[in-house]
């Protein structure tokens, strides 16, 4: 069997492709909750904190070529500053927190539904056509005795 061969059986398993899918799947769900963060949670809640925008929360370590005070982040770098940039750390812990909610969530129902599957015992098979014509041949038998 050549490599390419051998290849070709890999790529095609249905774990890589499972893979290949969540990946994707996995990237989109992360620029969607990057975005419920930054444009959808954290207005409130910068408002309900003195209007404080956490992207833009930083700490000055070194000032840079530009003198200071900065407005924004962006500002910041442009001049050379060293920063500590606790809002974007902020975000990242809120965008990580939502997507293991999201995940515990998935998970809790794949769960229950694989109990609930396990719980319910096999459907019966139906009786053959041959069992349904002993079974009234007995109850005949049964009646004429």
């Amino acid at each position: 069997m050549s490599i390419i061969s051998e290849f070709k059986e890999f790529a095609v398993k249905g774990n890589v492709v499972d893979l290949a899918v969540g990946v994707v799947i996995g990237a989109a769900f992360g620029k969607i909750v990057d975005s419920l963060v930054k444009d959808v949670l954290m207005p409130p809640i910068g408002l309900l904190l003195g209007r404080v925008d956490f992207s833009n929360l930083f700490v000055v370590l070194k000032e840079g070529a530009t003198p200071g005070p900065y407005l924004t982040l962006e500002a910041a770098a442009k001049a050379g500053a060293v920063t500590l940039n606790i809002g974007t750390f902020v975000n990242t812990v809120i965008s990580f927190l939502i997507v293991a909610w999201a995940i515990f969530l998935v998970v809790k129902v794949i769960n229950r539904l694989k109990r609930e599957q396990e719980a319910a015992p096999p459907p019966s098979p139906a009786p053959s056509r041959e069992a349904v014509l002993l079974a009234e041949i007995r109850d005949l038998l049964k009646a004429r005795a």
